[in-house]
This record gives C-alpha cells, structure tokens and sequence, in this order.
C-alpha cells in the first residue's frame, strides 16, 4: 500500500514539474522570464501580458462560471499567439499533457507584435 502512495506521488510531482518546464519554456519563447511562471498570481499576470489582455482580466478568472469563459478565451489567445488554431486551443484544453509540450518544445514562435498597444477596454490597437 505504501509503495503504490508513494509510486502515485512521484508521478504526480514529476508530471507536475514536466508542466512547469513546458510552462517556463513558453514563456521564455515569448520573451517573458520564465521564473514568472513559479509565482501564483504573477504568472496569470504575464500570460495576460504575452496575449496582450488587460491585467484586470485577473479578477474575471475569480468569477464562478465567468472563469471558465475567459479560461477558454485565454488559451485560445495563447495559442494564437504561437500561430496556432482553434483546434490546438481545444487540446489545450482537453490534452494539455501532449499540447503544451508541442507549444513549448515545438517550433512555433511568439507572433503577436510587441508594440500592439492595448487601450482602457481590453481591445488590441495597432
């Protein structure tokens, strides 16, 4: 029994530190530190920052049943950060395990334009 528990746990910490390597790697491709993504609230903070969402979109993932619409619209902007389609976004969401590893370790590049500005409202201007 207690070699089943501990077999389980180590699986669950080595896949937990596959997806912060991943996590590191992504953000690090788009130009942000990758230590960001150790810290909490930070790193919800710089995703914002890398699909150039305002910072108070924070809050709205606080929201019971909002968070799950701006979860969804979070990814979809990550991955078309990287030039992916709607369809990565969906396995991001579903296979996350298979498909952060591709948008980390693959070779997509970060596209959006660093010099987008992003007015009071959320909306990209060029």
């Amino acid at each position: 029994m207690a070699a089943a528990l501990l077999t389980i746990l180590l699986f669950f910490f080595g896949f937990t530190l596959f997806l912060i390597i991943c996590q590191w790697k992504v953000f690090t491709k788009a130009g942000k530190p990758g230590w960001a993504c150790l810290i909490p609230i930070y790193s919800g903070i710089v995703l914002l920052e890398i699909i150039k969402k305002p910072i108070w979109w924070i809050f709205m993932l606080l929201i019971p049943i909002a968070n799950i619409y701006f979860a969804i619209v979070i990814t979809n902007e990550l991955s078309k950060s990287f030039g992916k389609t709607s369809a990565f976004t969906v396995g991001l969401i579903f296979l996350p395990f298979i498909f952060y590893p591709i948008l980390a370790f693959g070779d997509a590049k970060y596209i959006y334009n660093q010099t987008e500005e992003i007015s009071e409202i959320g909306m990209v201007q060029a």
